[in-house]
């Protein structure tokens, strides 16, 4: 499933792909110290944190891009849910040089200009590691910062501005962010409220891989969402937070707080169940994707679209069925329960066939009947046509009938259960 060109307004456009060696993903550690020891001392240094940390946001490491030395780069990404205080992720996973950030903020964004860079008076706060403003993370490695005190809320924007004084070669990101990020070419801006410095527009985020918020009340942990380019948002509103968790995350916020997950999108344009693609396969990023997150409960499973029509392509119905049987002995293991999604249609795409649509079929059938998840979202027959069930709901059918446009994004969102995804997770997860 193609992702969309991203946009970079004078500036190379980045590029994608990622040596293949480059792709195993690694536990989410802080380079200096074992990742128990950062907490205890942040939590020193910074006085009682207590509660229990749950992610607000995620973006999945799709590839690399060529690195910007000497620029800041200003990341606008949107919470799920709200807290008194924030940790954020940061990543060099498939970098093939340390990378070398010299500083790293965090800051709200001003509400009503989700395509500025300015912040909120007041917000900006300097991020550390174990400690220290500036850190190298080795290649391969993830990082997570101190906890700092900001009030965040649910659903509005944060800025994460990261400071690269040199070139640290590939830089690790995800190419469609379907929200404007900004870049400052020289100087360390990240301290800056206003953004005047943030001359240049791009597509993707850099670096930054997740964001955390402390949990006052009793958690309710978090919903992962593993999945492609419709998980990614392709199809819908730039800008607009309309991709379909983020209508699952609106819908969650109607529940009470200490009832109420925040929602992670793992989705990567172009990810496949059975073969890396772009970014990992779904199973072998599990670790870094899902499990290595704040407070997981539930993991949404919405892939297998690109094995069907991918090249190769896969026949089988009986090994995507295997590998999602996989996906659920691994997230068992962790205590978190699954829930499957059917493969939605894609009849009148120009990778459509009978003979595939006859394997898709044949999964969606299985994902229903042959309880291999422990509950099913239907998103196929959510969004079908009922005059013609291989192809989407003109509605819903943004031009390239295999994505979606806000209101079939909206309708994938509304034929999830959320009793599903409020079971407690299976006995000995400790997220």
């Amino acid at each position: 499933m193609a992702a969309p060109r991203t946009a970079v307004t004078r500036a190379a456009a980045p590029r994608s792909a990622a040596p293949r060696s480059a792709v195993t993903p690694a536990p989410v550690t802080p380079a200096a110290a074992p990742r128990s020891a950062v907490t205890r001392t942040a939590a020193t240094r910074a006085g009682a944190w207590t509660g229990t940390w749950t992610g607000t946001w995620e973006a999945a490491a799709s590839g690399t891009a060529p690195a910007l030395p000497g620029a800041t780069i200003r990341n606008v990404v949107h919470t799920s849910v709200g807290g008194p205080a924030a940790r954020v992720r940061l990543s060099n996973r498939l970098g093939t040089a340390p990378l070398r950030l010299g500083s790293v903020t965090l800051a709200l964004q001003r509400p009503g200009e989700p395509d500025s860079p300015r912040a909120v008076a007041g917000s900006v706060r300097a991020l550390t590691f174990a400690g220290a403003a500036s850190v190298t993370v080795p290649a391969g490695r993830d990082l997570v910062s101190d906890p700092v005190a900001l009030p965040v809320p649910a659903d509005a924007n944060l800025l994460v501005s990261v400071h690269t004084p040199a070139d640290s070669g590939p830089a690790t990101y995800h190419r469609s962010a379907l929200q404007p990020g900004f870049v400052a070419p020289a100087g360390d801006r990240t301290a800056e409220e206003g953004g005047a410095g943030y001359t240049v527009t791009v597509g993707s985020w850099y670096y930054v891989t997740g964001v955390d918020v402390l949990g006052t009340a009793p958690a309710a942990g978090s919903v992962v969402a593993l999945g492609d380019s419709i998980t990614d948002g392709t199809g819908s509103s730039p800008g607009a937070n309309h991709r379909w968790p983020d209508f699952l995350a609106a819908r969650l916020r109607g529940l009470p707080a200490h009832r109420r997950p925040g929602v992670l999108n793992a989705g990567i344009s172009g990810n496949r169940l059975l073969l890396d693609g772009v970014g990992p396969s779904a199973p072998s990023r599990l670790d870094a994707d899902v499990f290595s997150r704040a407070g997981v409960r539930t993991l949404i499973v919405l892939e297998g679209i690109n094995d069907i029509k991918g090249t190769p392509e896969q026949s089988d119905p009986r090994a995507l069925e295997d590998a999602y049987r996989l996906v659920v002995r691994r997230a068992h293991a962790h205590g978190i329960r699954v829930v499957g999604g059917t493969i939605t249609p894609y009849g009148g795409h120009g990778a459509y066939t009978p003979a595939r649509e006859a394997v898709r079929q044949a999964v969606n059938t299985a994902i229903r009947t042959h309880r291999i998840f422990d509950a099913v979202a239907d998103l196929d027959a959510a969004v079908r046509d009922p005059a013609r069930p291989d192809r989407i709901l003109p509605a819903y059918d943004p031009g390239d009938h295999l994505h979606f446009d806000d209101a079939g994004m909206r309708a994938l969102a509304a034929a999830i259960d959320l009793r599903s995804l409020l079971t407690p997770p299976a006995a000995g997860h400790r997220p």
